[in-house]
């Protein structure tokens, strides 16, 4: 019992940060209906600003960095942590003023992706601006212990949760009991209400987002020499603070806060157990991060009709669709390219142009999910990730030939893809992208990161064969043969005329109808559910080819072969080229992770150690400034250039018409 205890205490440091997390995620929540994704990369880069300042003295900036010390003689911890915190508050304070203020009234679509962006872009350069290898936290808190039931607790875990408990309780207080508060609460549901009354809403917000800011750089350093430096687990601490916000129905800040600091300790319990045995050994890894996903999904299934949420549930506001239609020339001449690109090109090269293709495939997948069924999905990657593992047992323990082996793995994916798209028979918006997001990553965690289900050495997958032909990807020398080229060409193209004919038909026009208005689409006969189920079950299916064919042209496939970041970076890349549009897919995939947009940046520019800044970077300015994306604004260009064209080629009034005209009026 008194070990049991001891990994309850334990938790509490990681549950701390959670609390922090959630009860900021609820205040934002509640001053601008934004459900922030970055806000765990705010105590990111607090966190790495105290390490810095207290290792060499360098105060790191987002551009340069000033000298405050030495190694011998650095900066004060009080000096780095008053730094550190106030880094993390001006980081919320841009993030309103640049990028959540534009978008206020914008789609949720925007909204989240552009919050995705910001957590891409904080974690990226976090990357290159410090050592992360040789950065370590030093202690801030005491090390003393107590006796608790017999268990010896450290009085920094207990600290750590007085301090969550404390900033809960003040953000509760000032939403409950100052005059600013309660106008922010009015405000974010009616803009002009406020400012009749004299209160400006967008200041306000900004208070909000300085204040929480500052709570979230303040508890992850006072935590960080508890639970180490990792500049992923800083930006995915979010997802288990999704969770207790999302219990806490992102209103009740006691709530999110006792919910976070449960959270963190269950979590060490399950630790406590594995070192018992309790759980067979394939059930052991990733357990634990497989938790916030089943408290997301229990939290909105229970609470989901009693959660605030901004307009109607029954219409959502997206980007404007261009339906797509197969023309054989067009057609043809896309095809025509990709093989003079495939033929033409050897090497590295080549390797980009088939990576280009097979992720316009996944691009595609996320088009017909989210640009036309309205559904906001994170998990893309990991439905790739799933076909992918499963084709290796299919493939190599199983021997079953290609291509029958990649179409069974995809509908493994299939079914993953289904059993994830449930909740969104209830789940709407960003909420059910946080169901998606925390699906991934458990994903992740519980399959790709289980030693029972992935071997270091990672899982092998046969080359593919067809009729007797070898269409390996590799043979001697040659990085990426002709024909296993031509083969993803193949696969890609047919799948993709597949889709475009399912969105141009009249299962495209019930997608679009849902997206829509659900209400609306029901009262015309369309059974919304199944729809939406229907879209789940395509989208993943394709991401799942898409997945096999990445798992063909490695040859093997690691927990780093689908990893989130990769599926947000895919996702940022397809609405940056249009996540409405069928060739707003081939541009993601040309700008996509190992695509030919990132051979050219490592061997043309040398930048490619600066790609996912980029493409963070370039998402931002696309949610913010032109949501429809490059394909999206290359379309209305040509729409605009019609227009003027006819009208400057329309006859002009004769003398009669005029007449009548004027007679009339």
């Amino acid at each position: 019992m008194a070990q049991f205890l001891q990994f309850v205490f334990l938790g509490l440091s990681t549950g701390a940060v959670y609390a922090v997390l959630a009860s900021s995620l609820v205040a934002v929540h509640a001053a601008t209906g934004i459900i922030n994704f970055a806000q765990g990369a705010f105590a990111l880069w607090a966190v790495y600003v105290v390490a810095a300042l207290r290792t060499d003295g360098t105060f790191v900036l987002p551009v340069g960095s000033v000298s405050l010390g030495s190694e011998d003689q650095p900066p004060g911890m009080l000096l780095a942590v008053v730094l550190g915190v106030g880094s993390a508050a001006v980081w919320a304070l841009f993030a309103h003023l640049a990028v959540f203020r534009p978008l206020r009234q914008a789609p949720v679509l925007a909204q989240v992706v552009a919050s995705v962006g910001l957590m891409l872009f904080i974690q990226a350069l976090v990357g290159l601006r410090f050592d992360t290898e040789n950065l370590f936290a030093q202690p801030i808190l005491p090390d003393d212990t107590v006796q608790v039931a017999g268990a010896t607790v450290n009085v920094s875990d207990l600290i750590l949760a007085g301090v969550a408990i404390a900033v809960a309780a003040l953000l509760y207080a000032y939403f409950g009991r100052t005059t600013a508060g309660i106008a922010t609460r009015a405000g974010s549901e009616d803009e002009l209400a406020a400012r009749l009354t004299g209160y400006s809403p967008d200041r306000l917000a900004a208070i909000v987002w300085v204040l929480t800011g500052a709570a979230c750089g303040l508890i992850g350093v006072l935590a960080a020499y508890t639970i180490g430096l990792n500049e992923t687990s800083y930006t995915f601490y979010v997802i288990p603070a999704l969770a207790a916000a999302l219990v806490g129905r992102l209103a009740s800040f006691g709530v999110a806060c006792a919910a976070g600091l449960l959270l963190g300790s269950f979590q060490a319990v399950i630790l406590w157990a594995d070192s018992k045995d309790v759980f067979p050994n394939w059930a052991q890894a990733g357990l634990g991060d497989a938790v916030p996903f089943v408290v997301v999904i229990v939290a909105l299934f229970l609470l989901g009709g009693r959660i605030p949420a901004r307009g109607s549930l029954g219409a959502v506001k997206m980007p404007a669709v261009h339906i797509p239609r197969i023309r054989v020339l067009p057609t043809v001449l896309v095809v025509a390219l990709a093989v003079a690109a495939i033929v033409f090109t050897t090497g590295t090269w080549r390797f980009g142009v088939v990576t280009s293709i097979i992720l316009s495939l996944i691009a595609l997948s996320l088009v017909l999910l989210t640009g036309y069924l309205g559904q906001i999905s994170l998990a893309s990657m990991a439905f790739a990730g799933a076909a992918g593992f499963a084709l290796s047992k299919l493939a190599d323990s199983w021997s079953v030939p290609f291509p029958l082996g990649m179409i069974a793995a995809a509908l493994v994916a299939t079914a993953l893809g289904v059993l994830v798209g449930v909740p969104a028979l209830r789940i709407r918006g960003a909420q059910l992208a946080v169901v998606t997001l925390a699906a991934a990553l458990a994903i992740q965690s519980f399959v790709f990161n289980n030693p029972s289900l992935t071997p270091a050495q990672g899982n092998l997958i046969a080359d593919p064969a067809l009729f007797g032909i070898d269409l390996g990807v590799r043979e001697g020398t040659d990085l990426v043969t002709l024909r296993f080229a031509l083969m993803v060409l193949v696969v890609v193209t047919i799948c993709t005329l597949l889709v475009m004919r399912i969105m141009g038909g009249a299962t495209g026009r019930a997608l679009l109808a849902v997206r829509s208005n659900e209400r609306a689409a029901a009262s015309v006969g369309i059974d919304v559910a199944s729809t939406k189920l229907l879209g789940f079950a395509v989208s993943a299916f394709l991401a799942g080819i898409g997945g096999c064919l990445i798992g063909y042209s490695r040859g093997q496939l690691s927990a780093a072969s689908f990893t989130v970041m990769i599926g947000l970076t895919v996702l940022a890349m397809t609405y940056v080229g249009g996540i409405t549009s069928v060739s707003g897919a081939f541009i993601a995939g040309t700008a996509g992770p190992l695509g030919v947009g990132y051979v050219f940046l490592n061997q043309t520019l040398e930048l490619g150690e600066y790609y996912e800044l980029i493409a963070a970077g370039v998402l931002l300015l696309m949610a913010v400034l032109n949501p429809v994306g490059v394909a999206g604004a290359i379309a209305e260009a040509r729409d605009h250039l019609r227009t003027v064209t006819a009208r400057r080629s329309a006859p002009a009034p004769s003398a009669d018409a005029k007449e009548r005209t004027a007679a009339h009026v």
